[in-house]
Parts: C-alpha cells; sequence; structure tokens
C-alpha cells in the first residue's frame, strides 16, 4: 500500500521529524509512507483566499496521479481509529494509493477539500501542524495494528 502525506510547511521541528520516523519504521513493508512538503506561501500582503489557492496548487502538484485523496481539516468526519482502520483496509484492497493532504497555518483552499474524495479530522482541537503529522502517522500505525491484531492497540 502506497501512502502519500503531502503537507504544507518544510520545517518540522526535530521531536516531530523523530515521531513520524519512528511510526513509520515500524509499519511493514506493505505500507509505504512517503512525505512529500510544499512550501507555504507568504501571508504578507496578500489576500487569504489566494495564499490558499497557491498552497492548493502545489499539493496537488505533488499527488501522486490516480490517488484517493483525504483532506485533513478540522470541519470534516470524525471517526474513531477501527473506522479509519476499516477505511484503511479497503483503500489497500483496492490497490490505489493513498494521499492525505494538510494544509497551511490557515488550512487548505474549500476548492481542494471538494475536489477530495474525503475530508477527515484528526481532533476538534487545532493541532500544530508538526504535531498532526504525528498524528496522523501515527493513527496509521494503529489503523496497521488494529487490521493485524497487534497489541500495540488494546480497544
Amino acid at each position: 500500500m502506497k501512502i502519500c502525506i503531502a503537507a504544507v510547511g518544510q520545517r518540522m521541528p526535530p521531536w516531530a521529524q523523530q515521531a513520524v520516523e519512528e511510526f513509520v519504521g515500524r509499519l511493514p513493508k506493505e505500507f509505504q509512507i512517503e512525505l512529500r512538503e510544499v512550501r507555504p506561501e507568504p501571508r504578507k500582503g496578500q489576500a487569504l483566499e489566494r495564499a490558499r489557492a497557491a498552497e492548493a496548487a502545489r499539493l496537488q502538484a505533488v499527488l501522486p496521479a490516480g490517488s484517493f485523496v483525504v483532506a485533513m481539516d478540522e470541519l470534516g468526519r470524525d471517526w474513531t481509529s477501527t473506522q479509519f482502520a476499516t477505511s484503511l483496509s479497503a483503500w489497500r484492497d483496492a490497490a490505489r494509493p493513498i494521499a492525505f493532504i494538510l494544509g497551511g497555518a490557515d488550512g487548505l483552499d474549500p476548492r481542494l477539500k471538494q475536489q477530495s474524495a474525503l475530508c477527515l479530522r484528526l481532533s476538534s482541537m487545532t493541532l500544530p501542524h508538526a504535531l498532526a503529522r504525528v498524528v496522523l502517522v501515527e493513527q496509521i500505525y494503529r489503523a496497521w495494528s488494529i487490521l493485524s491484531a497487534h497489541p500495540y492497540h488494546r480497544g
């Protein structure tokens, strides 16, 4: 299963990078996760809509062709880890690459969210972008553990 995480922002703090690498390293080889970072658009003197549109174009440019796109957004569907695992299993069985997109400081462009196959949220609370990446990768690992009956997920 090929998973792309396309994210606005190119400088993750070391703690976040280490956490992402830890969870990616725990996954079996059939779960291939690639992080594709794009630069944020400068906000100074520019309308918010224009900045988000520029970031959306950069995100779209790095998405794998034919991928099932999941926009991570605070207003997206609120799934349990088990629901996420069930969907991840179905996506894996469809043999289609998955792309999760994480927006910049001001979120995702509304058109990009509309074009996505699904919108999910990681939390009802606002998360720093580095932490959102960690939580997303941890939830992918947790989904694998649920599907594999691994003891990491006990619940």
